[in-house]
């Protein structure tokens, strides 16, 4: 009985194993006999083409928007140009085309605070950054220096103390953050040149504690610019470092004409 289910079952998996490989000549003649197209390729859906950006030399003109407080707004330089105006005239030589100033919004004295406000609360000041092709801002000098208040023990010059600054930076910088962001989405094409700061009291920082403080400040605002392929920190400490008074006018704080001529001159050669 044993012997006799044993080659039944040998008979039944040879017969199974025929029939399989029958099916599969079958199959495979069929194959070739009537050939079934491919089904076509999953691909994704196309991207729309990415515009290359307009390099400043190939426009026809160049408008500049300007944003920030008295350095933008030119005080210091008696003929009223100061660093945009000079820029201006600067750009319009090198590259060899009309350069307008569409908009200046620099108010003196104006903080981070107050540029936030007024950025949220002039609907105009985000239309003209949108049609700008060169943005320049200086901002944060208020928040630090604030007029020297805290910055001098007494009524002496020699007693430069700059804790007082120091203590205000955190909050600025978060601000400064917030206004560099802003103006980078709102134009992410446009040329955006943040105005470092400068040391106006180096002369009499004796310590040299304040220079360490500017540093930290523009090292902060470069970190925050790296974030943005077209935005750039303009460096401008190392203009006054040297020969102070000579760039200062005379409430020694603000450039002179000749202070702004420097800065624009570093302007026009980070956008060339």
């Amino acid at each position: 009985m044993s012997t006799r289910l044993l080659w039944r079952t040998v008979g039944l998996a040879a017969l199974l194993s025929t029939l399989l490989c029958i099916a599969g000549f079958v199959y495979a003649i069929n194959q070739i006999m009537y050939p079934r197209k491919p089904a076509p390729l999953e691909t994704a859906a196309p991207q729309e083409a990415v515009k290359p950006k307009e390099s400043l030399a190939s426009k026809e003109k160049i408008q500049i928007v300007a944003l920030g407080d008295s350095l933008t707004a030119g005080t210091g330089d008696l003929t009223g140009r100061g660093y945009v105006g000079q820029a201006k005239e600067k750009l319009e030589k090198q590259l060899g085309k009309p350069v307008f100033i569409l908009n200046n919004f620099a108010i003196p004295g104006f903080r981070t605070s107050d540029m936030l406000k007024d950025m949220e609360s002039k609907r105009g000041i985000d239309t003209a950054l949108a049609d700008a092709d060169v943005i320049m801002l200086t901002i944060g000098g208020n928040d630090l220096f604030a007029g020297g208040q805290g910055l001098f023990n007494g009524q002496s010059d020699e007693s430069f103390d700059p804790s007082a600054a120091q203590e205000r930076m955190p909050d600025a910088l978060k601000r400064l953050e917030q206004i560099m962001d802003r103006i980078a989405k709102q134009n992410p094409n446009a040329v955006i040149c943040y105005v470092g700061l400068y040391h106006p009291f180096l002369d009499i920082d004796t310590k040299r504690e304040g220079s360490l403080l500017i540093q930290k400040w523009n090292t902060a605002a470069f970190e925050i610019a790296n974030r943005y392929p077209n935005m750039v920190v303009v460096p401008t400490y190392d203009l006054f470092e040297v020969n102070l008074g000579k760039y200062l006018y005379t409430d020694h704080f603000h450039p002179n004409q000749d202070g702004y001529e420097r800065i624009a001159e570093r302007i026009a050669q980070v956008v060339k």
